[in-house]
């Protein structure tokens, strides 16, 4: 008795994928997965347009799209169809033979295993070293990841695989746990979407003067080691342990974001923060040391928004209402502020986040969602010298604790 095999189908998939289809076809056992190809994109087109796709040429073969489709469905699969193959997922080999360094950085780039900037290469020693930043074994299993979830099998990585990445990227093994925390998070920090996405990652608790986390001027910018590396670590993680970034099949960003490099890296000033910080309003202790996760647009300065303009009298909470409503609901909003300014909302008789975030979003105390958005939150760094912040489309992802990774 045969098999009931359903009925016949053809991808129809624009072509920029087609890469990205035959790695995932190949790794399913389906080399010759029938797929017919269009023009993209598919969307911002007339009707017009979009039937002229149809009647015209498959731009990957060449062949008329519909002639090609009735094709597919009705040809019967030849032998080399019902061949099956995969390809192994690997990051690399686990070592590499002794070389000049300059060799070795350029195996490594030529490799795809690098972020096209110069690597700390990963010595026996210095892998050593960091994993004496943590109390974990090395081949434990510490998460897994995906260059996008659904769309790409998870790899998973043990804390060897992130130390390696983590010496690739400069850090300092006291800087580990938080890197074990957010490789944790399993949140890879370059999605394969056209959408560019960006990533950030919010440090709470004492770790943040444990391992000397920038937090007052130029918290978002290339200005504390720790920041930099931990930022850097999760993308060499992402690229190594998660499959991503692998541009034409597991990274199809149309322009790209430059966040990608060492994403965004939050430390929280939390001394001269008026409110909570973020991890105590996820439910942590004020003394534990935690990374959060968020993932959107990015962040950009408040003079960039019509409603961040200076007046006499500033009313902040009144332009981050304005601010947050014209935000993509996809991802909610985020607002980072300098101690100035939310100790200047604090004045204005906002005593918490929460009561901010309440009256942002119309609703409840302890909201933090605005009407058809992900929802939203206030975060608070940098220094004390003026009255900026930033805003961005955002949104929490979750929260990791950095001391179990002690």
């Amino acid at each position: 008795m045969e098999a009931e095999l359903g009925i016949p189908t053809v991808a129809l998939i624009t072509a920029p994928f087609r890469n990205l289809v035959a790695e995932n076809a190949l790794k399913k056992g389906m080399p010759n997965l029938r797929v017919t190809y269009v023009p993209s994109p598919v969307w911002g087109k007339s009707k017009e347009q979009l039937t002229r796709y149809l009647t015209g040429a498959n731009p990957v073969s060449g062949k008329p799209v519909m002639e090609e489709i009735v094709a597919h469905l009705t040809q019967p699969l030849a032998a080399e169809d019902r061949q099956t193959r995969v390809i192994e997922q690997s990051a690399g080999p686990a070592s590499f033979g002794p070389d000049t360094a300059d060799n070795l950085q350029r195996l490594f780039r030529e490799r795809g295993l690098t972020d096209n900037l110069p690597i700390i290469l990963p010595t026996e020693e210095k892998v050593a070293a960091m994993l004496r930043g943590t109390s974990h074994g090395p081949d434990e299993v510490v998460g897994r990841m995906a260059a996008t979830p659904g769309v790409f099998e998870f790899w998973s990585y043990t804390v060897r695989t992130v130390a390696v990445n983590a010496v690739m990227a400069g850090a300092e093994p006291k800087y580990f746990p938080v890197i074990l925390a957010l490789a944790a998070a399993g949140e890879e920090s370059i999605s394969s979407s056209d959408n560019s996405f960006a990533r950030a990652v919010v440090i709470n608790g004492p770790i943040r003067d444990e391992i000397g986390l920038n937090y007052e001027i130029g918290a978002l910018g290339p200005f504390g080691h720790a920041n930099s590396t931990i930022g850097r670590s999760w993308t060499l993680l992402s690229i190594n342990g998660g499959n991503a970034g692998k541009v034409g099949t597991t990274y199809m960003g149309v322009i790209g974001n430059p966040t990608n490099w060492i994403n965004i890296v939050i430390a929280e000033n939390e001394a001269a923060s008026p409110w909570q910080p973020l991890h105590v309003r996820k439910g942590f202790k004020a003394d534990e040391s935690v990374i959060s996760t968020f993932t959107g647009w990015g962040v950009i300065s408040a003079k960039n928004s019509v409603h961040g303009v200076w007046a006499k009298e500033m009313n902040f909470a009144s332009q981050l209402k304005n601010i947050f409503a014209q935000q993509d609901p996809m991802f909610g909003a985020v607002a980072v502020l300098s101690p100035t300014v939310a100790n200047y909302l604090k004045d204005e008789g906002y005593d918490s986040a929460e009561k901010l975030l309440a009256e942002l979003a119309g609703g409840s105390e302890g909201g933090g969602r605005m009407p058809g958005s992900r929802g939203y939150e206030l975060l608070v760094t940098g220094g004390y010298n003026n009255l900026y912040y930033d805003y961005g489309g955002m949104r929490y992802g979750r929260s990791v604790s950095v001391d179990t990774w002690r």
